[in-house]
C-alpha cells in the first residue's frame, strides 16, 4: 500500500492515511465503534461487516490472495517440506518455531498442528506472537518461522523454504469494501479501482501476493 499510494496520488490527485494491523485486531476496533472510508481485510472479515451492515455489499471486491510459507535464517539449511510427511518431520526436528497469535496464518497453523497430532511438542518449543514472524528467524532466535509468504518477504535476513504442501495450505483472500458510514465514498471507490489496475497488479505480485482482478 505504501508503494501504491505514491502512484495513486500522482494519477488521481488523491491521498489516504491507513491503519495497518491484522484482520482480527481491526475487527475488534470496528466492533468498538471505529470506522473509516474503506477496509481491506480478509474476505471473511468483509463478509462479516456486510452482514453487520457496516460495509456496503455492492462495494465488496476481492483484491489479492496469499499462501502460507516457512522461512529460516539466511544461509541456514533448508529442510524438506514438500510433502505433508516431510513437513511434519521438519517441524518435529526443529529446535524452535514461531507463528502468530491473531493472524490468518497463525490461526491456520495452530489448527493444522492439532490436526497432525503434533500440537503439544511444537507448542512446547514455539514462540507465539504477533508481528513479522520472520524477524525472529533473522535474529537466530528461532529455527523456523511460519507466516504468509507476503509477510515473510518483508523481512531481510531470512530464506523462504517454500509454501506449505498443497493439501495443508490455506489461501487467504483479501477483500476491499466501503463503509456505509464513509465520508469520502467516491475517493474510496477510486482507490479500490486503482487496486485492480495492471500497474498495481505488478506491485502485488512483487510482494508475494496473487492479484485477483487482472
Amino acid at each position: 500500500m505504501v508503494e501504491i499510494a505514491a502512484a495513486f496520488t500522482r494519477a488521481k490527485a488523491l491521498n489516504f492515511s491507513a491503519s495497518y494491523h491484522s484482520t482480527n485486531a481491526l475487527m475488534e476496533r470496528i466492533a468498538e465503534g471505529e470506522s473509516a472510508d474503506m477496509a481491506i481485510i480478509t474476505d471473511v472479515g468483509i463478509a462479516t461487516l456486510v452482514e453487520q451492515k457496516k460495509i456496503a455489499p455492492e462495494t465488496r471486491r476481492d483484491i489479492a490472495s496469499a499462501g502460507i510459507g516457512l522461512a529460516v535464517r539466511a544461509g541456514a539449511p533448508k529442510p524438506d517440506i514438500r510433502t505433508p510427511e516431510a513437513f511434519k518431520r521438519t517441524l518435529l526436528a526443529a529446535k524452535s518455531v514461531t507463528y502468530t497469535v491473531t493472524g490468518a496464518s497463525g490461526i491456520h497453523f495452530a489448527q493444522l498442528i492439532r490436526d497432525l497430532g503434533v500440537a503439544e511438542p511444537i507448542n512446547a518449543k514455539a514462540i507465539i506472537r504477533d508481528g513479522l514472524a520472520g524477524e525472529l528467524a533473522a535474529r537466530g532466535e528461532v529455527e523456523i518461522a511460519v507466516q504468509q509468504i507476503s509477510e515473510l518477504m518483508q523481512v531481510k535476513g531470512i530464506d523462504i523454504i517454500g509454501p506449505l504442501p498443497a493439501s495443508l495450505q490455506k489461501t487467504t483472500v483479501f477483500s476491499a469494501g466501503i463503509f456505509t458510514a464513509a465520508r469520502k465514498a467516491d475517493s474510496a471507490i477510486a482507490l479500490i479501482d486503482w487496486l485492480s489496475t495492471r500497474e498495481t497488479a505488478a506491485i502485488i505480485r512483487s510482494k508475494g501476493l496473487r492479484p485477483l482482478q487482472v
